[in-house]
This record gives C-alpha cells, sequence and structure tokens, in this order.
C-alpha cells in the first residue's frame, strides 16, 4: 500500500484540504461531522485503503480547508464542496460516500443535488432533527465551550475534564490539537441547519442505495426515526452499533472499522 499524503484543490471556489489513503479498490470520501478535522479519520482511512482509495475530507471552515467571514457554512454549500471535490479529482468509478454526523446531512444533500456522481452513501448517525422534529441531543453550548477552551490552548484540560466517554489517547491529543482550527461561525451555522433544513426530504429527493449505522447510545437516531426513514425509502439497509454513543469511530474503533468495512463490500457488489 501506498502512504497517505494530504492535498489541497480548488474545487466550488474554495480551498479544499485532503487526506489521501491510496488504494487498489474503489473510491472512497469520508466526510467528517461538525468538528472533526480530516486528521481523526486517519485510522478509518488507514483500516478500508487496502480495498478502496480512501479520501478524507477537511469540510469547509475545519482543519486546513479555506474558512473566513465570507465562506457560506450551509449544508447546501458544502454539498456542492463534496460534488465539486469528486469532480477535480476525477474520482472514478463513482465514489462510496461515507458521511458522520453533519457529513451525513452534507453527503445526502449531495446525493439529492448530484445522484449520478456518486456511487452510493454510508450515512453514520445523521442528526434527525429538523423542522417540526425534536432538537438534536447535543447542546450547541457544550460544543461552543469546547471549542473556546481550544481557542485559549486548553483543549487538553476541558477534554479530560469532559463527561463523554473518552477518545483512546492517541486520538484524544489529535483532537486536542487540532480542534482549535474549526471557525466558529461554521459550527454554529451547522447547528442552524440541524434543526431548519429538513433531511428527510433530502433522503427521499435521492435514489442512490444507503446504509444507515446509527449508535446505540446518544439519542441522535431514534428507533422512530429509522422507521420514519424506511416509509420514504423502503429498500434502507439500517444496523445499529450497540454500546457506542454518537462518536462510535473514536469510541469503539475496531468494531466500527470491522462493520463499516463489511458495509463497503457490500455496497461495492452492488
Amino acid at each position: 500500500m501506498s502512504p497517505a499524503s494530504g492535498g489541497h484543490v480548488r474545487a466550488n471556489g474554495i480551498r479544499q484540504h485532503y487526506l489521501h489513503f491510496p488504494g487498489e479498490g474503489r473510491p472512497v470520501v469520508i466526510v467528517p461531522g461538525i468538528v472533526s478535522p480530516a486528521v481523526l479519520w486517519t485510522h478509518v482511512a488507514e483500516r478500508l485503503a487496502p480495498r478502496f482509495d480512501c479520501h478524507v475530507l477537511d469540510v469547509r471552515g475545519r482543519g486546513l480547508s479555506e474558512s473566513g467571514p465570507h465562506l457560506d457554512y450551509g449544508v447546501g454549500a458544502c454539498a456542492q464542496d463534496l460534488i465539486a471535490f469528486v469532480e477535480a479529482l476525477g474520482l472514478t468509478p463513482e465514489p462510496i460516500v461515507i458521511g458522520h454526523s453533519m457529513g451525513a446531512r452534507i453527503a445526502l444533500r449531495a446525493a439529492a443535488l448530484a445522484a449520478g456522481r456518486l456511487h452510493s452513501l454510508v450515512l453514520l448517525d445523521p442528526p434527525t432533527s429538523g423542522p417540526g422534529r425534536r432538537p438534536y441531543p447535543v447542546p450547541l453550548a457544550r460544543t461552543l465551550a469546547l471549542l473556546h477552551a481550544a481557542q485559549r490552548g486548553e483543549a487538553a484540560a476541558a477534554l479530560r475534564a469532559s463527561t463523554a466517554t473518552p477518545w483512546p489517547e492517541a486520538l484524544q491529543q489529535l483532537r486536542a490539537e487540532w480542534l482549535s482550527t474549526c471557525d466558529e461561525r461554521a459550527v454554529f451555522v451547522a447547528s442552524e441547519d440541524f434543526h431548519g433544513q429538513d433531511m428527510f426530504a433530502d433522503l427521499a429527493r435521492s435514489d442512490l442505495p444507503i446504509t444507515l449505522i446509527c449508535a446505540g447510545e446518544g439519542g441522535v437516531v431514534a428507533d422512530a426515526d429509522v422507521d420514519d426513514m424506511r416509509s420514504r425509502r423502503p429498500e434502507l439497509h439500517a444496523v445499529r452499533l450497540e454500546g457506542v454513543g454518537h462518536q462510535m469511530q473514536a469510541e469503539s474503533p475496531e468494531a466500527f472499522c470491522r462493520l463499516l468495512c463489511e458495509t463497503l463490500e457490500r455496497h461495492d457488489r452492488s
């Protein structure tokens, strides 16, 4: 396997940064969550790379991608970024997109806008909040408090004091190092979109194959939400990873990566 590398590309009018973990098979693009720069998914991409050509995207306003007050941080702009990224890199055949949390909402919107450019979606615990629905269970104030601590250079202490399930030490150190790269404006807009944008409408607008992987804990995706998704997409494949919360890729990386690899193999055969 070739060594991993990082790169920048200008796509959809902005600088997009990504990490590339070369593999022999179908391209895969990972779109992380609200305060997760691409580097926090390195351990997952390394597991996928022997079988898939894996790319991890820094969503605008995170990591090394472009940020600033001039940018639109809404889900629509981020979805156009994803489409333009796939086109700019010439990813063929069509990639499987893995989206975690906010990244899952971005992937769904991209599929609704340009289904023919993507092969299929793997949605990891997408926020099911929206107009007329229950709120997203992770308070924005808690996320912003952690981000502010990172901006002061106190991320490591704040993470140690958190009551959330601890991450493995190496991942926790990376998180503390990179959290301050997340633009507060991007976090705020994404949180607003969790409640103002309807992911179920995007789900109904795309006919791509979709697998939904839900956390067993945390309450982001309830059983009733899964039933609602299946009422719109009866062929939706859904599985719940028991015993882990929303940050499943960090809380139980072995079980998560095993399930994700099995899911990608099934998608690639379809």
